[in-house]
């Protein structure tokens, strides 16, 4: 912090560097232009002296009569509207952060006068002191404060990760109420008092937290500072944000900033958005192309984005166990401009089903079950209430009874994020149907039915199953989750609400050739509350085996590539697409896994913030990378789509030789019929239905 304020404090010494920030400012503000000129529903309404003539020691500014903020009298007089004028300097000051990424970094009251002419608008003075923030830090920025505004945990975290603001714990209810309270409405100068008490109560509400979480002494607690990397950066951007509350304050007015804000950070992101490649030329990722079919898939992408029907999206295919299609295009959210990359996390809700079904088949292969087994007979209390005879592969083709036994959604839908509570609600309840006599989709039941049989019978965890039954032997690391682990929030879309989209899912679900056993008005009730649900971080972390996967469109395909090759894992993917799958540096903590003294826990921690303190710096690189990339200008938006989607361009395609891995190659299976065990063909096919 003192070295940015070091760097910056010499400027306000030289006024040719004031005359210039002062004629900045006022272009960006438009204080020059009319109102018919400047019709943007965010135009302030300030006026900024112009600049007579300038010298490093003297500035001459165009004389303006105006009152001082603390002539209280004077404005009285004078009728002046303290509300306001308040509102209008932060308004201002929202415009010069958000939109132009330059502002003055020192609004304290004596910099600013109120015209004395009828409308009495804010006079804005004293621009030595002013900054200039990157166009992905100003990204950032606005990410934060909507994040702040909407409680987004998910954004919120993200946010810190783009700006460089590392923390040394994983806490973000105290994050999310930290940026709360550096957004928060200030109070008038009379209500001081109570400020304080309120802000000083909660600091020792979250220093208690923290002491408990971190298993400090009350000694240590004093000295631990839960930030581990401040960007210098925005260290003018927070003493803009203090100095504006004193400001109100000492003027004895309210100033909701998340309100007046809030347009202008809006505007900075979605202005950022991508709306297709007829915007953007780097709308699809800069990556090779495998195949012809690639190529034609990157042609219909750029349609269907020129259109605005596609906000952000990955595809990978594989043929014959190589990858013939690895493209990603459009934005990771509504209000998230960053482009989709190759590992990008997506959610897959219901295809979660079939890796969930997988770690079972895998468990079977490993003969530590049997498809044919009673869910009681591993499963200890699951026999009760008619579930007796429930078996294995009930469970797997939806024929248990058990579809809604269970409805958290309907009832809280937080609940699904207490893993341990849903097991045992499952294992308490009963089924509708006979098991085995009717099959009905179980949409979210699924999971849990799925959950306790690997945990049961593996004696293992279940995100600790998925590792080594899928990941590792994949190598797909940190691009394949059944709830998301802490460090890989800046990597997630973000879920937007399509209602073109659901009216069509509403006229399927009304049509009568649909069986009744599909539950459509369950799913359409879970698709209306998804965006709002499945954006949280609680539930991206929550373990949901049904609905809950977090992946990459390769590391799925890889996965599924896998499996159609009767378990022979394909040969490595294409080291041309960056970064490379696999690459990532994460080490997943179970909570099998106990750690035997806490001297212990203190040497893992450290080595895992160096470990994600240098992953994070060869992260941060390659996204600048990507930033300037897309930031360039070097050439148009035909002649980039044209090389994304052409395969006779200098990209060209790319073949990956299997014959060159051979030995890479291994099966996850041992069982040579394993095709015939997911599909339920074959002598497997007595157990595929009711």
């Amino acid at each position: 912090m003192i070295d940015e304020w070091c760097k910056e404090a010499p400027r306000e010494l030289d006024f040719n560097i004031e005359a210039e920030n002062t004629r900045t400012v006022s272009g960006n503000l438009g204080c020059n232009k009319t109102n018919d000129e400047v019709r943007s529903a965010n135009r302030v309404d300030v006026l900024i002296p112009d600049i007579i003539q300038s010298s490093e020691s003297v500035l001459i500014l165009e004389y303006m009569d105006g009152v001082r903020l603390n002539d209280v009298e004077s404005l009285d007089a004078f009728g002046v509207d303290k509300q306001k004028i308040v509102e209008e300097i932060t308004r201002a000051y929202a415009h010069q952060i958000f939109v132009d990424g330059f502002f003055n970094g020192d609004p304290h009251p004596g910099n600013f006068l109120v015209s004395k002419e009828p409308q009495h608008r804010p006079i804005l003075l004293d621009f030595g002191l002013s900054k200039k923030i990157s166009h992905s830090l100003k990204q950032a920025l606005a990410k934060m404060f909507l994040a702040s505004a909407e409680g987004d945990q998910v954004a919120l975290l993200s946010a810190f990760a783009e700006m460089g603001l590392k923390l040394r714990l994983d806490m973000p209810d105290q994050a999310m109420s930290v940026a709360g309270l550096f957004f928060r409405s200030s109070t008038p100068s009379s209500e001081a008092m109570k400020t304080f008490k309120t802000l000083n109560d909660q600091r020792v509400q979250n220093m208690k937290v923290i002491q408990e979480k971190m298993q400090l002494n009350q000694k240590e607690v004093k000295r631990f500072n839960p930030i581990d990397a401040f960007p210098g950066d925005i260290v003018i951007f927070a003493r803009v944000i203090n100095l504006l509350r004193g400001l109100s304050s000492t003027m004895n007015v309210r100033i909701v900033y998340l309100d007046i804000m809030r347009p202008f950070a809006e505007s900075v992101l979605l202005g950022s958005i991508s709306r297709g490649p007829t915007v953007d030329a780097h709308w699809i990722h800069d990556s090779p192309i495998h195949s012809d079919v690639e190529s034609k898939v990157r042609k219909l992408l750029a349609e269907l984005g020129s259109i605005q029907k596609i906000l952000g999206i990955q595809v990978c295919a594989y043929k014959d166990g190589k990858v013939i299609i690895d493209t990603a295009a459009g934005v990771l959210g509504r209000y998230d401009p960053r482009p989709v990359q190759p590992d990008s996390l997506f959610p897959v809700f219901s295809v979660t089903k079939g890796v969930t079904a997988g770690m079972i088949h895998w468990l079977v292969d490993k003969r530590k079950l049997q498809l044919d087994q009673t869910v009681a007979n591993m499963w200890p209390g699951f026999g009760s209430n008619g579930k007796d005879t429930i078996k294995v592969h009930h469970v797997l083709n939806h024929t248990s009874g058990m579809q809604n036994s269970f409805d958290p959604v309907g009832e809280n839908p937080l609940l699904i994020c207490d893993w341990d509570e849903c097991l045992k609600r499952i294992a308490n309840s009963s089924p509708e149907t006979e098991p085995g006599s009717q099959q009905s989709y179980h949409y979210l039941t699924f999971g849990w039915l799925c959950g306790g049989i690997l945990e049961y019978a593996s004696g293992k965890k279940l995100q600790e199953i998925l590792e080594e039954s899928i990941v590792k032997p994949l190598n797909i690391d940190v691009e394949l989750y059944i709830g998301i682990h802490p460090g890989v929030e800046s990597r997630l879309a973000t879920l937007t609400f399509d209602t073109d989209e659901m009216s069509k899912l509403s006229s399927i679900a009304s049509q009568p050739e649909l069986p009744s056993t599909f539950q459509p008005d369950k799913i359409i009730q879970m698709a209306t509350n998804l965006p709002v649900l499945f954006n949280t971080l609680n539930v991206r972390r929550a373990i949901i085996p049904a609905a809950n996967g977090h992946c990459s469109a390769r590391a799925l395909a890889r996965y599924y590539a896998t499996l159609a090759d009767g378990g022979l894992v394909p040969p490595p993917h294409s080291s041309l697409s960056q970064p490379p799958l696999g690459s990532h540096t994460h080490v997943p903590k179970f909570t099998s896994l106990k750690d035997t003294t806490k001297k212990k826990k203190g040497k893992e921690m450290a080595a895992t913030e160096k470990g994600k303190s240098k992953d994070h710096q060869e992260r941060k690189l390659y996204d600048e990378k990507q930033f300037m990339s897309a930031s360039s200008s070097r050439e148009s938006n035909t002649e980039s789509l044209a090389r994304l989607v052409d395969t006779n361009s200098s990209a060209g395609k790319t073949e990956i030789n299997s014959d060159d891995h051979q030995h890479d190659i291994h099966n996850m299976f041992s069982n040579p019929r394993i095709h015939d065990a997911f599909m339920g063909a074959g002598d497997y096919s007595t157990l595929s239905s009711a």
